[in-house]
């Protein structure tokens, strides 16, 4: 990378690289023409963005230019080109601003995927051999296997690492730093290699924006693990994706509830068959007191008789 942010062989400089909670930002139209894959749709190339082209598993940011919406960001031979629904003219000052809550959503589950990855790696020496970042979840594919009681463990390890609220590294190491770098994703990368690393979790090499701090994760929960090429899938919700998925279950757990209750209604009926209800009148003469007593003392003791006792009252149940 060079001073001003650019990447080898891009005309763009990659904002959301320098700051990855950058939303908005200003640009310079360098290049505009109708987008060949969709009729309506054009192809901008700015001399600068903090929109996220689709790559490294993770969707495109969308957002708008101006009053014109951005569907979708593509990088192709060096050039970032955002599909919009309006022209623009090549010179033109643009406004940008970027879909911040699906950006951070994303930022949220690459950076979780990272810890969890790291974890697994570091543990069992199984390889992420799959990520994919989708619109609902995300799912990460290992090369070996993980039983249920391991991947707990993993789950509890990961969260430990977010609420240590770690400082996500970015470096860009030179060509003989990488070769003596113990990282994940050793694979033939042209150009400069751009290093993520969460501190005593995992260091690999990425091209995706993520959260500053391992705090901003919030939550991960590993919710499914299924056997796949020899290996494991195991789908993980980040942050406001784990809480959503919370929420639903709750609602879910209360629905079931209610409808294991009777209706109030059909309990009354059984509760009035089960009770015959006996009068709870006292005779006339349940309490008596003798008055010649009273009369004697001139009223300083009195005493009061019970005459009868109170007849008991009884419940029977129904015949």
């Amino acid at each position: 990378m060079t001073e001003n942010g650019l990447m080898d062989g891009t005309r763009t400089e990659k904002l959301f690289y320098n700051d990855s909670h950058l939303s908005k930002f200003t640009a310079m139209v360098l290049e505009c023409e109708p987008y060949e894959k969709k009729e309506g749709c054009y192809a901008v190339e700015l001399d600068r963005t903090a929109f996220f082209p689709e790559g490294g598993g993770q969707y495109a940011d969308t957002g708008k230019l101006k009053d014109a919406k951005v569907s979708d960001v593509r990088e192709k031979n060096g050039r970032i080109l955002h599909i919009t629904d309006q022209p623009f003219e090549a010179g033109e000052i643009v406004e940008g601003k970027i879909d911040w809550e699906t950006r951070f959503m994303k930022m949220q589950q690459h950076t979780g995927e990272h810890i969890v990855s790291g974890i697994v790696h570091a543990r069992y020496g199984f390889n992420n051999v799959g990520f994919h970042l989708g619109t609902e979840d995300c799912t990460m594919d290992f090369d070996g296997e993980i039983s249920k009681e391991a991947l707990q463990e993993i789950e509890l390890e990961a969260n430990r690492a977010v609420w240590k609220n770690l400082t996500i590294e970015v470096s860009y190491p030179s060509k003989e730093e990488l070769e003596e770098l113990d990282y994940r994703s050793k694979i033939e990368i042209e150009g400069q290699v751009r290093i993520v690393s969460v501190p005593g979790y995992d260091i690999c090499a990425c091209c995706a924006p993520h959260v500053e701090r391992t705090g901003e994760i919030g939550m991960i929960k590993l919710v499914n693990m299924q056997r796949y090429k020899g290996g494991v899938r195991v789908t993980m919700l980040c942050g406001s994706r784990a809480l959503t998925d919370y929420e639903k279950k709750q609602e879910q757990t209360a629905k079931e509830d209610i409808e294991k209750i009777e209706p109030i209604e059909n309990k009354a009926e059984k509760v009035e068959a089960e009770i015959v209800y006996a009068p709870m009148v006292a005779e006339t003469h349940e309490y008596q007191y003798n008055a010649d007593a009273f009369e004697a003392s001139d009223g300083a003791d009195m005493k009061v008789e019970a005459a009868k006792e109170v007849p008991m009252v009884r419940i029977d149940k129904a015949r």
